[in-house]
This record gives structure tokens, sequence and C-alpha cells, in this order.
């Protein structure tokens, strides 16, 4: 593996961490202060940290390690995690976000002066003075006066005095005696062993002894691979697990073992090896994973199971996976087709095929179930974005959220964050009211913003709504006309008034902020959803709210369909959408003016949406008892019956993006490839039904 690929590893590393970090300190400022949610915060920052030393990433060393050090305090309790503090620390984590970026992309690192000083403030204001330290001077300041020469000599040094191990006269706890056996992999990776070493000095360990029997002759030395194991007595205060943490970015790069019985460990020993022998109470510990250290703790036996059992993981290159997906694809096109040829021969019903349509059924949805991530991952961000809206704006805005463990495609996800950052926004500036205007009009002084997400008709619904005051129908219909959007004698319904905001370049603000006002926004929001393959609908009341409703596919790869038949034509009804089908009789249809029918199903009528007029299919038939008619399922809509010739087969079956590959058609939300090897039209059975309600065929798209 090169240096490239390495340095890729600790970006990826650094996003995770940053994730983790930030939702640690997210669950600090809603009062979630326990050690476990402070300590994984610390763990994030040492983390990039440490892969930074090892990069030669020193501006962002140095200002993660003063971010560390308050951090540090924050957790042994020196430093109390006021709300303040928490502001803090979240623009700090910001920082560390555009140091890694400036990294990644090789420009400049973002300036950090100043909140290095906030941070140093903090910690002066509320820790105690610290006492000098001669020989701990951390890396961070620059490593061009960092003489490993002198360190090694330093470490190596044997002391006439006792090994630090025993009890002090006044009584307090024994030291503990750490050896530690650098690898091969711990020079390969980048890292300085050394540099660790010193972060145990830093702890107030010495070191005792320099095992140097494995150090070959000049002539045989290969300087990857690490010769010398060191051993230190630690102090009491410095425990078990912060010895651990100082060498997990190394991973199966270093061995540690404790206790003064403790054999040193060979040369190149990895954990794997060391766990066929038998463990005693101080036992040799790789540092690839905390948990086998933790594992054998006989002050804990109840963890070797747990360690035992914990679900391991592996990191994959996201392009790796999208030709897995892509993969998957072609072979259920390449399934569809062969069960054609064999239907066409008459061998629809051998045995083997009915196998082979399970597995690939399987693969494909253990295949998308590798994209799959929870909502929540959004939706962490959305607190903090509010304390800072609530900040600028002087709005009390609480969060409602439910849902959130939702599972959709990673890159629906990655994709949703903008669009949802900006109806955030717009609800807090346009909708959500000033305390006192609230409480003038009989609510309470804090505004609500509620998140909700589930999945429905085979598509994920995210509601974002907010109980302010309502769209300001007057105003956006007096600004449209302004503007030229409306002709000045048109009377649009409450509906088209609030799809208006949606106009390239409207907005109502009165004037122009760091929020709102320029007229950008809610434009790029429906095209993004648009670009995902969803739609977005206003629900809104004056007086009580706004509601803005996402509907978004699970995913953008592989679906279920009903495959119909309609004149010439063959199309695809996604299944989601399908309730039932049905021929209809004589007594189940009324007429309804001088072209509509209305079906009756169990005593409710439903509109009959005839496709061949739709789509314009030559032969369609239009009389409903002569075809199927296929009741499905519409968001706004309600239900209807849609009049197809006949059904041809129910599978799945691959999208393929018709806007790329061709160009939009309303009504159409993408094509597939059947089995024999016909392109197929994907339905957006939304649109067609509005449409048709309308009296409007499918079009190219504007």
């Amino acid at each position: 593996m090169n240096s490239e690929q390495l340095q890729e590893i600790f970006f990826v590393e650094c996003e995770e961490a940053l994730e983790a970090a930030e939702a640690g300190l997210a669950a600090c400022a809603n009062g979630t202060q326990d050690e476990d949610t402070v300590n994984a915060v610390f763990r994030a920052v040492h983390s990039i940290k440490g892969g930074a030393g090892a990069f030669g990433y020193s501006p962002l060393q140095a200002f993660t390690h003063v971010f560390e050090t308050l951090l540090s305090d924050v957790r042994e309790g020196t430093v109390a995690l006021a709300e303040p503090l928490v502001d803090l620390l979240l623009r700090s984590l910001d920082t560390v976000s555009d140091h890694v970026a400036a990294a990644r992309e090789g420009r400049e690192p973002p300036a950090d002066a100043q909140l290095i000083a906030e941070l140093e403030a903090a910690q002066a204001a509320n820790a105690a003075p610290a006492e000098p330290e001669a020989d701990t001077k951390d890396v961070a300041d620059g490593d061009a006066d960092l003489d490993l020469d002198a360190l090694l000599d330093d470490l190596t040094r044997t002391d006439e005095t006792p090994a630090a191990n025993t009890v002090a006269d006044d009584g307090e706890a024994a030291a503990q005696i750490v050896h530690i056996r650098p690898h091969a992999e711990a020079m390969a990776n980048g890292s300085e062993p050394l540099l660790l070493l010193r972060e145990l000095a830093a702890l107030g360990g010495t070191c005792i002894a320099c095992d140097q029997t494995d150090l070959p002759a000049l002539a045989d030395l290969d300087l990857a691979q690490g010769y010398l194991g060191f051993t230190f007595s630690m102090p009491a205060p410095a425990t078990r697990e912060d010895v651990e943490e100082i060498f997990d970015f190394i991973g199966d790069g270093c061995s540690l073992a404790f206790g003064e019985d403790a054999a040193m460990p060979p040369v190149g020993v990895l954990a794997e090896k060391e766990a066929a022998k038998p463990v005693s109470e101080e036992s040799t510990r790789d540092t690839a994973s905390a948990a086998p250290a933790k594992a054998v703790d006989a002050a804990n036996p109840a963890k070797p199971a747990a360690a035992s059992t914990a679900g391991q993981s592996v990191r994959i290159d996201l392009a790796k996976l999208d030709k897995l997906i892509d993969g998957v694809g072609e072979l259920v096109i390449a399934q569809a087709m062969l069960a054609q040829r064999l239907s066409n021969s008459g061998l629809a019903h051998v045995e083997e095929l009915a196998m082979l349509d399970v597995l690939v059924r399987d693969i494909q949805e253990n295949a998308m179930a590798f994209r799959a991530q929870p909502i929540d991952t959004v939706f962490a961000r959305v607190p903090r974005l509010l304390r800072e809206l609530s900040a600028s704006t002087g709005k009390r805005v609480q969060l409602e959220v439910t849902g959130e463990t939702t599972e959709l495609d990673k890159t629906v996800i990655e994709r949703l964050g903008e669009p949802l950052t900006h109806l955030i926004r717009n609800a807090v500036d346009h909708g959500i009211e000033d305390p006192e205007t609230r409480v003038a009009a009989g609510k309470s002084a804090e505004g609500t913003l509620s998140l909700s997400a589930e999945h429905r008709a085979g598509r994920i619904m995210i509601r974002i709504a907010d109980d302010g005051q309502g769209i300001n129908r007057e105003r956006v219909l007096a600004k449209a006309r302004d503007k030229g959007i409306v002709a000045p004698d048109a009377t649009p319904a409450a509906e088209e008034i609030d799809n208006l905001i949606f106009a390239p370049g409207f907005s109502t603000a009165q004037e122009v902020s760091n929020i709102s006002g320029r007229g950008v926004g809610m434009d790029v929001v429906r095209q993004n959803v648009k670009d995902l393959g969803g739609r977005i609908t206003i629900e809104s009341t004056p007086g009580e709210g706004t509601a803005f409703i996402l509907a978004l596919p699970l995913t953008l790869a592989i679906s279920d369909g009903m495959i119909v038949q309609v004149g010439d034509q063959t199309l695809v009804i996604p299944l989601a959408h399908v309730v039932e089908s049905l021929r209809p009789g004589e007594a189940g249809l009324k007429g309804m003016g001088t072209s509509r029918q209305m079906l009756n199903v169990r005593g409710t009528f439903i509109p009959v949406v005839p496709l061949g007029q739709a789509i314009g299919a030559a032969g369609a038939k239009d009389d409903p008892r002569d075809g199927v008619l296929i009741v499905v399922e519409t968001e706004h809509a309600g239900q209807a019956a849609l009049l197809v010739d006949a059904i041809s087969d129910q599978r799945q079956f691959v999208i393929k993006n018709l806007d790329k590959n061709f160009r939009a058609i309303d009504g159409v939300a993408g094509a597939t490839i059947m089995g024999d090897g016909q392109v197929a039209l994907i339905l957006d059975i939304d649109r067609v039904v509005a449409n048709i309600a309308l009296g409007q065929p499918l079009r190219e798209a504007a």
C-alpha cells in the first residue's frame, strides 16, 4: 500500500471521527454529558491528532493538540462543560474539519490563532495552573527541533535506581510496568514509534529498559523493521486505558504487555498469535483493538465473551461498491432475459429457474443493504444548525425528531443534506415568529420544528414542519405579480400560490441577511429533490404552521414493478403504488360527465384513468370491461384505477435514468430493459394521475 492510499485511509477515518465528535458534542448540548460521551469526543480528536502527526500535517496536529488538551480537562472534570464551552467546542470542530479539508486538497490551512487563544483561555479560566514540564513539549509545536537520536538515548538509558513498581512510603498505589514492541507495520504506515513513546513520557512514564537482543549486524539491518523493545514504568495516575489509547491509531503496528512478570513481546508478534497463548491477569495485548486487552482483565471476567462476539467490519471503497450494485443490476436483467427465453420455449416452470429467481433477489437485497444507512446521519446535524439560527435570529426553537432510524440509500442521504438545510433555515427565518409575536398570538414563546421520516408505499417520506405563522399567501401573490411570475388578473388556487415560492429568484424576505433574502434556495431545493427522483409538496395553514413533505426513492438502482401492456406499448408500474388489480363488472362502473368513469371499490368511487390516452398508445383499449384495472395509491390524488390492456408479469427491474440517456418526460420516472431486450418506460404514477385529472397527456419536460 503506497503513501497516497494510506493518506486517503487517514482522511476517511478523519471524516468518521468528525462525525463521531459532532454527534457527541450535539449530545452534550442536549444535556447528555456523561463520561462515555465526553470520552467519545476526546478519542475522535485524539485519533485525528495522531494521524496528522504521522503524515506531517503540522497545522492540523497543532490545532487538535490544543483542542484535545481542553477536552482532556473536561474529561477529568477540571473544566465544566457549560453551554458557552459547548459552542466553543463546536466551532473548534468546524475548524478541525476545515483543517482536514485543507490538508486533503493541498491548500493553505485555515486561520485558527483566535480560536486557539479562546481554547487556551477556556482552559486557563477553569483549570488550576499546570506545573512546568521540561521534557514534554508536544511535537505539535513543530518537529524541526526534535532530536530523535537524543530522545532514543534518553529512552534507552538504564537508571541505577530500582524499577518504579514498588509501593511508595506514603501508601500510594504501585506503578505499572509496560512492555512495548513496535513491529514492521509501525514504520510501514508512516508512524514514528518514538513519538508514541514520547506520549508515554508525557504521562509521566519512565523508560527503565531497552531490549536490544534482536538488533542485527549493521549489514543486516532493515530500516522498515522494528528490533527494539522498551519497558516503561508508568505512575499510578496513568491507567491502563490511558496507555492503550496512545497506541490505538497505530493498529497492528505495536504490541503491549502489562505487568512486571510479563515477557517482552517477540519481534513481529501479532494479536492472532498472542491469542493462541494462555493469558493471565497481566497478559500481552496487541493494539489492533482495545477489546482484547480489556477482555483479559481479571477484574472484569465477563468481557471475553463480548469481545469474541463483537461485530467486525471492513472498509470498502465506494466506487467498488457502486460497481457491485451495477453488476447486480445487470444480473437482474440477465435473469429476466433467461426467464423470457425459457418461457418462449415452454420451460417457464423449470425448478432451477425459480431457484435462480430467489437467489438473484437475495443477492440484490443484500447488495442494496450495503448502501442503506439510517437517516439519523442527516438529522444529527440539525440541532447544531438550530442553535446557530436561534442565536442569529433571537428566536427560540425546540426540535422534535421521529423516525431517525429509517434507512435509505447512502447516495440519497449524501445529497439530502443541502435541501434539508435550506428548508430548516426557511422554517426558522420565515415560518416561526419571534417570541413576542408568538405570545401575542396565544402561542408559547418557543417555536417547534418537527422532523420525521417513514417508509410509505416504497418511498421514504420526510416531513419538515413548523408551528409558525404559515405562508402569507397575499404577500407571496403580490411579490409574484411584481416579478411577472403571475399575471395581474390571475387568481391562482391556494396550492398554486404556495408552490410559487419554488420559482427561481423568488423571496418574500424584507431584507437580505446571512440566512435568506437573496432569492436563492427554494428553487435549488426543488431541483435537488427532483434530481433524486423525488417530489416536494407543501401543506400550510395560516397562523398554524407549514410543512414541507419530501417523497424520495429508497434506492436509485433496483425496484419491483408490474409489467403491463397498453396498446403497442410496454410499461412498468412501480409495485409500491399498486393496491390491487381487477376486472370490473357492469355494476361496478359509473359514468361522470360525458367522458369520465368511476369505479366502485367496496363502496368507494375512484376515477378510472385510461393509460392509452395518457401516452398516446396505438390500439389501446378504452373500455374498462375489456381490459384490466389496476388500483394505485397516489400521495395527493388518493386512489385511481389505471386502465391497461393486460398484465404481463411482475418482477424486479433495473432503473435507468431517462434524463441522462434521452430526455425528461413528464410522468415518466425512468426506463428499464425487459427480458426480450425491449426498453420499457417506468411510470411516475403521481404525475400520470395528476396530468390526466387536468386533461394533459404525457409530454417532454421543460
